[in-house]
């Protein structure tokens, strides 16, 4: 009786012990409810590849963070295909609140998916369908961001008398052209010789053919190659660093890291830096905050942020070219430099000099 008493006892105090410190292993805030289910559609790629989908998933992320939320409120899912974009987009809206659409590919799906369930609210990001009422739209000055990059590319092509530089895209889509148009404008406006490699992959997922096209550019004496392709673009990563002074300039999120390899700096000079991870907070903090968004379409450019380059100081990048795209951020809007979205090196593949 007296063992049973004193196990009871030492029992009890434990337990008292356990309740204060916070026992049931909760902690003393608890994540709260958001009050809606979010659901990310994830294009071709997956959540890890270090590009357009990732990013948005790590703005996903920080909004869950900040707010202190039930992380189960929050899920992806991933397309392997652009066939899987209407089922994927269905079997989300049957249990989001918000539906969420990740990459211009989606277009046709969500347009036809969307007026299809009027109670819920669906994000476009990176695309633009007008008219739907539950549908809400970002676009992306691509060209900007690229154009920032491009004159690090062209100006470095100078410095070093090589005269060539590379861009390698995922598909021939408008978006992926204004991409090349800004690089192209940016080049040419730092190195008015320099000549520039163009070349499509007619894929976003396919790393092979990237390092394959990458090492004939850089064989053929190209020292840097900006991608705009997607998870293929980390193959054009892999084969830099098989070269010795061959650099990339990465896309849509910081690539610095990358682009290292054990024990060597990275390949990786800049990364033009698209702003889906704040486009993703930022429409989900209006929902959590009205339980509905009321934006038509919303523009992400350099003006507000939305699009800019990486310069992070100690890095790829000197002094002066941190300061030269600072200049010509500050151009740019100002109105004093506009750039286009229609590129002078048209085809899947070619060569021009200004």
């Amino acid at each position: 009786m007296k063992k049973t008493f004193k196990f009871l006892v030492l029992a009890t105090l434990v337990s008292l012990v356990l309740v204060a410190c916070g026992g049931n292993g909760t902690t003393e805030t608890e994540a709260k409810d958001p009050g809606f289910k979010a659901i990310i559609v994830l294009d071709t790629g997956g959540v890890d590849d270090k590009s357009f989908n990732e990013s948005t998933w790590d703005g996903v992320q920080k909004f869950i963070a900040d707010n202190g939320l039930d992380k189960n409120a929050f899920e992806y899912i991933t397309s392997p295909d652009e066939a899987s974009y209407v089922n994927n987009l269905e079997t989300a809206a049957e249990k989001a609140d918000l539906v969420i659409a990740v990459g211009f590919l989606f277009e046709k799906a969500i347009a036809e998916v969307a007026p299809k369930y009027e109670d819920t609210e669906f994000l476009f990001i990176d695309g633009f369908v007008e008219n739907i009422p539950n549908l809400h739209s970002t676009t992306f000055a691509d060209e900007q961001g690229s154009y920032l990059v491009g004159l690090i590319a062209g100006a470095r092509s100078k410095a070093d008398g090589s005269n060539k530089v590379g861009f390698v895209g995922g598909m021939e889509f408008d978006t992926i052209l204004a991409f090349q148009a800004g690089f192209e404008a940016g080049v040419w406006e730092t190195n008015p010789d320099a000549e520039i490699f163009v070349d499509y992959l007619g894929s976003f997922v396919d790393t092979t053919l990237a390092g394959q096209v990458a090492s004939r550019m850089y064989n053929d004496g190209v020292n840097i190659i900006y991608h705009a392709a997607g998870d293929a673009g980390n193959g054009v990563i892999t084969e830099a660093k098989n070269f010795d002074d061959k650099y990339v300039i990465g896309v849509d999120k910081d690539q610095y890291e990358a682009g290292k390899s054990q024990g060597e700096d990275s390949v990786v000079i800049t990364s033009m830096l698209k702003g889906v991870d704040v486009a993703a907070y930022d429409f989900l903090e209006e929902f959590y905050v009205n339980k509905k968004i009321t934006t038509g379409v919303y523009n992400f450019d350099v003006a507000n942020d939305g699009i800019r380059a990486e310069i992070s100081e100690g890095r790829n990048l000197d002094a002066d070219e941190i300061a030269l795209i600072k200049d010509y951020m500050a151009k740019i809007v100002s109105g004093e430099v506009t750039v286009s979205r229609t590129p002078e090196i048209t085809g899947a593949s070619g060569t021009k000099a200004k």
